[in-house]
Order: C-alpha cells, then sequence, then structure tokens
C-alpha cells in the first residue's frame, strides 16, 4: 500500500472510530504521531480515552488537538488566563506550543489553575481554544527552554512541514519481498570510550544511535563509510543522552546533508542543545573554528522530537523505539528497538547507572521482549569496583576537611551535567549539618544552567529528592553556599582571592574551560586540592595528572607554559554516572528477558573483551567486542 493509500485508510478508519459529534477538521501525519484536529476540543476533554482506543485499533500513536483556526490570539489568551485566575496561583509564565496546541501555565500552585473538579481549567479551555496544561513553576528559571521553546514558536511554519514529512517518511512504501534482518555497524565508541556511534540496519531502514566526539582528541565517527552515506538515507538518528562523546557531533550532521528526524528525552534535548552551544564558544577559543554553529543546533532542535520514558513510537516502516531510564543523568535512556513487529528486538544501554543515586532511579533493565543488547563497559575491567554513594560521600568529606585545616582551596573538575549536581548535593548537606565547616562553593562554567533544566524536569528525578523539592519546599541547589561565576572578572577575583572556598569547574577532563583558569593559578600551592570525581578518559589533561605525572605543559592562548604540579591530587570514586563491574555483572544476572546476544562497546580495549568474556562465561550468552567499523548480525 503506497503513503498516499495507507493515509486514506487511516483516515477513514479513524472517522469510523470517532464519535460522530467530533467537529474534525483535518487529520494530519505529523513526524510519529496521526494528529485529528477538531474544531469542538471541549468534546475531546470530556472523553480523552478516545486517544487510547484509536492507538490500541490501529496501532500508531495518536493525539486531538484543537483546530488552528479555532486558537485565540495568544495576547489575548494570555489576558483571559490571568484574568480567570486568582493571585494564589502565583503563575510565573505561559509558554504556547503550536506543535501541541497546548499553552503551559507555570505556576507555584498548579491546584488554583485547575479548580474544583477540574471546572476552572475546563472553562480556560473553551473560553481560549487552547488546551490549557497547569504545570508546577521550576524553582529555578533556565535561559535555555525558555530560549528552546521561542525559537520553536518562532519557527512553527517550518517545524510543521519538518514533522509532515518525517510523517511521510516513516510510512513510506516498503519491500514487497526479501529476508529480514538486523545488524550493528561500530562506528565510533566501540573498544574506546569516546565518539559513540552504531548504525543498526533492518531490511527497511538505517537508524544512527548517537553522534559524539571524542573528548580527548579530533576524532571523530566513522560518518564516511558507504554504510551511512549519503546522510540523507538515514531515517533517524536517537540520542540515549547529551554528554558530548554522545551527541557532540550530532549538529554537523546536518551541516553535512542530513535531514531526518532526532529522537531523545525532553530533557536530553535541552541540555544537548545547552552543552554544544557552549562547545562553540570553547572551541573558537581554543582553536578560532568549530565543526558547527548555533545556525546547525537551531536545526537539530527543529528536527528533535522528543519522547518520554515508557512511550513506544514509530521511527520508520519497520522500527518501533522506546525509551526507558539509564539512571545515568538527567533524561538518559536506554533505547529499545522493536524491528520487523517483533522479528527482533535490540537495547542500547548508552550510559547506565544500576543503582540509585542522589539524583536518580537505578537503570530500567526490566523489558517485554529483548533477544540483543549492545551494552557499556567504561567500569567493566575486572578490577573496577567501585565504593558506594555513601562511602564517595565519606571520602569527600575527609578531604574537604583536610583541605579547611590548612586553609587551601578546592578545585574539583566536572561534566556541567550529572555529576556536578551530585557534588553539590553532598557538599550542601555535609555544610547544613555542620559536618564540614561552611565556605562558598563556586559553580563556572554551564554548571548553574544545567542545574536549572534539572529542577525544571522533576518527573525525571529520584521520588526522594521530588519530594524534598517540591513538598518539603527544601531546595539543597538554592543554597546560599552556592555562588555562579558570571564574568571573566569574577573568574579572576576568585583565583587570587586569599581565602578558602570550592570551586566546580568544567570541563570534567580538563581537556580545556574554566576549570584551567583555576588550575594555572592554584597548581603550585601544596595547600591546594585538585579533586577528580569523574571518569578521566586515556590521552586527556585529567588522566595525565591522575596518574601523577608532575610536570604539565599547557597551551595558554597561543603559547606554552610548564607548570610544576604542587598541589595535592585525588580521585573519589563512587560518584560516577556509569555502572561499576558489580553493578553491571548484577544488570546482567537480573536482566529480563535474558538475550542470546549481548555486544560489549564504550570502554577501553581490554576492559570491553575482559567484560565480554565474563558474561559468557558467567551465562552463555554469545558476546562480541567488536572493533570500530565491524558489523555484528543480530539476526
Amino acid at each position: 500500500m503506497n503513503t498516499d493509500k495507507l493515509f486514506d485508510y487511516l483516515r477513514e478508519e479513524i472517522r469510523k472510530n470517532v464519535p460522530s459529534d467530533y467537529d474534525i477538521a483535518s487529520i494530519e501525519f505529523e513526524g510519529p504521531m496521526i494528529v485529528i484536529y477538531t474544531r469542538n476540543f471541549d468534546k475531546y476533554s470530556e472523553n480523552p480515552d478516545i486517544t487510547k482506543a484509536l492507538a490500541k485499533n490501529l496501532k500508531r500513536r495518536f493525539d486531538v488537538r484543537p483546530d488552528p483556526s479555532t486558537l485565540e490570539n495568544t495576547d489575548e489568551v494570555e489576558k483571559k488566563i490571568m484574568d480567570m485566575t486568582s493571585d494564589s496561583a502565583k503563575i510565573t509564565g505561559l509558554y504556547f506550543d503550536y506543535d501541541t496546541s497546548v499553552v503551559t501555565v507555570e505556576t507555584t500552585n498548579p491546584g488554583s489553575i485547575i479548580g474544583k473538579g477540574g471546572r476552572l481549567l475546563n472553562d480556560m479551555k473553551r473560553e481560549t481554544g487552547w488546551n490549557v496544561k497547569p504545570v508546577r513553576a521550576p524553582p529555578i528559571q533556565s535561559k535555555t527552554i525558555d530560549d528552546i521553546r521561542g525559537y520553536l514558536r518562532y519557527s512553527r511554519e517550518e517545524r510543521q512541514n519538518i514533522l509532515k514529512r518525517i510523517g511521510r517518511r516513516i510510512s513510506r512504501d516498503t519491500l514487497d519481498s526479501g529476508e529480514q534482518y538486523a545488524r550493528v555497524t561500530a562506528l565510533g565508541g566501540f573498544r574506546q570510550v569516546g565518539r559513540s556511534c552504531t548504525l543498526l540496519t533492518t531490511k527497511e531502514s538505517k537508524i544512527l544511535i548517537d553522534c559524539g566526539l571524542d573528548p580527548s582528541s579530533d576524532a571523530m565517527p566513522y560518518l564516511r563509510m558507504p554504510e551511512v552515506q549519503p546522510l540523507s538515507s538515514l531515517d533517524a538518528v536517537v540520542v540515549t543522552h547529551a554528554h558530548m562523546d554522545h551527541c557532540g557531533l550530532l549538529p554537523a550532521l546536518f551541516k553535512l546533508g542530513y535531514d531526518g528526524p532526532v529522537y531523545c528525552t525532553p530533557p536530553t534535548r535541552d541540555l544537548m542543545a545547552l552543552l554544544q552551544l557552549d562547545s562553540i564558544k570553547l572551541t573558537w577559543s581554543e582553536s578560532g573554528k568549530s565543526m558547527f554553529d548555533a545556525g546547525d543546533v537551531r536545526n537539530e532542535i527543529l528536527h528533535t522530537i522528543p519522547i518520554g520514558y515508557d512511550m513506544t513510537t514509530d521511527i520508520s516502516p519497520d522500527v518501533r523505539l522506546t525509551f526507558f531510564n539509564a539512571g545515568h543523568i538527567l533524561g538518559s535512556s536506554i533505547a529499545h528497538f522493536n524491528i520487523g513487529n517483533g522479528f527482533h528486538n535490540v537495547a542500547f544501554t548508552g550510559d547506565t547507572k544500576f543503582e540509585k543515586t542522589w539524583l536518580f532511579n537505578q537503570a530500567t533493565n526490566k523489558f517485554i521482549r529483548l533477544e540483543s543488547m549492545v551494552i557499556e563497559s567504561t567500569y567493566g575491567g575486572r578490577n573496577d569496583m567501585q565504593p558506594s554513594r555513601i562511602e564517595a560521600s565519606a571520602v569527600m568529606e575527609d578531604l574537604l576537611r583536610q583541605a579547611s585545616n590548612t586553609g587551601g582551596k578546592v578545585l574539583v573538575p566536572v561534566f556541567a551535567v550529572g555529576r556536578s549536581q551530585e557534588v553539590m548535593l553532598v557538599i550542601e548537606e555535609m555544610m547544613r549539618l555542620k559536618r564540614i565547616p561552611e565556605v562558598p562553593v563556586y559553580l563556572d562554567g554551564m554548571i548553574w544552567e544545567a542545574t536549572s533544566i534539572h529542577t525544571a524536569y522533576p518527573e525525571y528525578l529520584n521520588s526522594q529528592l521530588k519530594t524534598q523539592i517540591f513538598q518539603q519546599n527544601e531546595n539543597p541547589f538554592l543554597s546560599p553556599i552556592f555562588k555562579r561565576v558570571e564574568t571573566a572578572a569574577m573568574r579572576e577575583e576568585i583565583c587570587h582571592m586569599p581565602d578558602p572556598c570550592i570551586v566546580l569547574a568544567t570541563s570534567g577532563m580538563m581537556t580545556g574551560g574554566p576549570v584551567m583558569e583555576y588550575f594555572k593559578e592554584w597548581v603550585d600551592d601544596k595547600k591546594n586540592w585538585l579533586i577528580f570525581v569523574g571518569y578521566q578518559s586515556e590521552n586527556s589533561m585529567g588522566r595525565r595528572i591522575q596518574k601523577g605525572m608532575k610536570q604539565i605543559t599547557l597551551n595558554d592562548r597561543g603559547r606554552y607554559i610548564d607548570l610544576d604540579v604542587e598541589m595535592n591530587v585525588a580521585t573519589i570514586d563512587g560518584f560516577s554516572g556509569h555502572s561499576d563491574r558489580k553493578q553491571l555483572i548484577k544488570f546482567i544476572s537480573t536482566l529480563e528477558p535474558k538475550p542470546s546476544k549481548i555486544i560489549v562497546g564504550h570502554g577501553e580495549d581490554r576492559k570491553c573483551i575482559d567484560f565480554a568474556s565474563s558474561i559468557y562465561q558467567r551465562y552463555k550468552i554469545e558476546t562480541k567486542a567488536p572493533l570500530n567499523l565491524e558489523t555484528v548480525r543480530l539476526r
């Protein structure tokens, strides 16, 4: 059945299954979603289960939205909503999403927008024509999220055209005959950590999972391979999470000719845009060039289709995608692919943490069906055992107390996303409970903005932290001990101030960024401390210092300087967002169902081989630890 005939058939079936009093204006295919536009949206408000029934009968994702002709002008809508609510609502912002015809009302008191029995909310929907959605206002406003919302609103017509084009590609004509198959090609991040990129190929589709940079070199994924080219032949790019070794090259794909969808969770979209824009500034300041620019990031945003956890979505004619919690960073996901309507099921773990942390619940490892898995092995080596979070916290407390006793300054290189927020929570608790002396904690780089994005997505945090922030009104991120470094002059002042302090600064592997400014100033003082809390890739500056190198040569704005490392250097294991060897083994031992094949990647050469061998010996599961450029047939 060709695309037009399929659309006609689905439209006919939808009209048969929708109540006759629905005034349907049009039925559109937008990305992976079938959208029913109605002139009397209030009827749908009375019977929201209609989309569930349609999805069950037709095996597609549906949404019902007000027809654009019924939507009032946004200025008028804003005025009506403000007039209809009491002062107790304390509305902090209204955001109009033309993709979904939803106006999100951020308020400190969502109940005051809903009203008794939902009456006030329904009145707002009827009066404005918009689908009004009240949400609790985030404690810290995010400029990144505001900018993304504004850009999508400004570019709504272009966005609609992109979604319709994607919808047609997903529903395109398929091959009527031929053997089904599924295979993966390693394009980066195998027998190494960095430039993660994998191609999933089926009879009908080509899907790229992650497209990252190597933080310790200029190496890129092997995107010039004939399997990948032309980039326009790719059906989709799926991003497991927002760290640059998984998403850092994505904007360049659009510069090089890719024009298809990007699937990720909502927090991943916002975080990766934040980090990609920051990387442009960083690479320009260091080398005067960048592989992509802000326009490419904006193009990426226009093509991104956010999907929440546990929502199954068609992304090509024969592949359905579901994201599950990976426990690594905000919005990180295990990407599960159902190929050929059950022909084969494969999950890519991305980076995963199989332990509840201060921020997130542990990774999901229960699936309906699973025949193959691609799993990380960053800490998969035989001796890679990490302390618990409680033990790591105790070590940090001891080191910070030592630094305080000698009046030293403490520098903690961190990734803006994930480790920064966990370290903040630990230090805040120590100072609040008087376990260590209170000193200012400076946040330099993208840490503050990344933290604001965390507070905008409370549903992705663990239940304990959500309760603390939103029910007990105790937000540790807003503690007065935290000071945001906003200017180069402020950074310079902190570098030379005599008083003790703690600085959390990016980049986490000391490959550039603000952390290097503090390091240069403090490296020659034996009272000061450099504390590593995250993974340091091979050949990175952080790894060399961590291994004990005492003489360092740095490129300082075009001139090379030699530094003697006199400051104390310590590593605190246990803060990592990666599972250690024990957790990885437990993840597999409790995995349901057990796959018949496991492919090991995202680890140094010997760790990938050792972990793959251990899986086979323990569970008799077929394992592979491919090199980059190798292809493995799944079925």
